[in-house]
């Protein structure tokens, strides 16, 4: 009896889906993968394969990975301590190069070939690049202040002062099927290599290529209030009030700042949700109440 109601099942969700997918045809989504989930291989590869349905299904997904766990366990590999400031790594010259191995080289090669991979059958292909790549990113020195107002020097940390999404748009536009994947590191005017908090740079990506959607899959549920319980929904102007009244904290601060950003900038809606969660970005997108929490403005 279980063989004969699942098809049906199947059918039932599909068509339940259809008022959704035409929403996206043909419309930019940019998403951001990062989280502890992004080093499990099963997780990532799960990933890819929606990110294949995604584009099977007419929308243009984008994506921009972070690292940040797998940055720390090469640090801590070579005796490198880091520090953090507002949920930004202090990037020192050595802390540079290993962040720039990590996230260029194999975090971005192997989810651009998880995307090929997942998408063989109709010739779906990931491409990956960095911010370095055709002056996709250029960045200014960061700076932060602690709570005296002295300045806090971060290194070698980075925040977008330019994106030029002209190499996003013609991989967008070509005849095949390609996914851009894209790594947080980013270059200044004068050639220095900058590391790039990577909710920062889906923000930047998402304003720049006038994107539909942007959606945040991190290691968390999404915001949750003072009984720690999810909030679904929320303006751009409430979101600023959680970090202004130090209701947002740590890594949720940047996210926060990247939604409000993005939001303020043309992004129609900005959704952090959780990574973690099979299928997650399939269900924001494709169901009538959407996962974590949705930024607006």
């Amino acid at each position: 009896m279980t063989d004969a109601i699942e098809p049906w099942g199947t059918a039932r969700t599909l068509a339940e889906a259809l008022p959704y997918i035409q929403i996206y045809d043909r419309e930019i989504v940019v998403i951001k993968y990062g989280g502890h989930a992004m080093g499990q291989e099963e997780t990532a590869k799960r990933f890819a394969a929606d990110v294949v349905l995604l584009k099977l299904l007419g929308m243009h997904p984008v994506v921009v990975h972070g690292g940040g766990p797998q940055i720390s366990a090469w640090l801590e590999r070579a005796g490198v301590k880091s520090a953090f400031v507002d949920g930004l790594r202090v990037t020192d010259e050595a802390t540079m190069e290993v962040a720039e191995m990590v996230l260029s080289g194999a975090i971005n090669k192997e989810l651009a070939n998880f995307i090929t991979l997942a998408g063989a059958e109709a010739d779906v292909r990931g491409v990956g690049l960095s911010g370095k790549d055709a002056r996709l990113l250029t960045v200014e020195k960061a700076t932060r202040s602690n709570a005296t107002g002295e300045e806090i020097d971060l290194g070698w940390v980075g925040e977008p002062s330019r994106v030029d999404p002209q190499l996003l748009l013609n991989l967008i536009g070509a005849d095949h099927d390609y996914v851009p994947v894209i790594a947080p590191i980013g270059v200044s005017e004068t050639g220095e290599t900058y590391n790039v908090n990577a909710d920062t740079v889906a923000g930047a990506v998402a304003a720049a290529l006038k994107a539909k959607r942007m959606l945040l899959l991190t290691d968390v549920e999404g915001v949750l209030d003072a009984d720690k319980r999810l909030i679904r929904s929320m303006t751009a102007a409430e979101a600023r009030s959680l970090i202004e009244t130090g209701a947002a904290y740590g890594g949720m601060i940047p996210k926060l700042e990247t939604a409000v950003a993005a939001a303020e900038a043309g992004v129609e809606g900005v959704v952090i949700l959780d990574g973690r969660t099979p299928h997650a970005l399939l269900v924001e997108l494709f169901t009538e109440h959407g996962a974590g929490t949705l930024v607006s403005r």
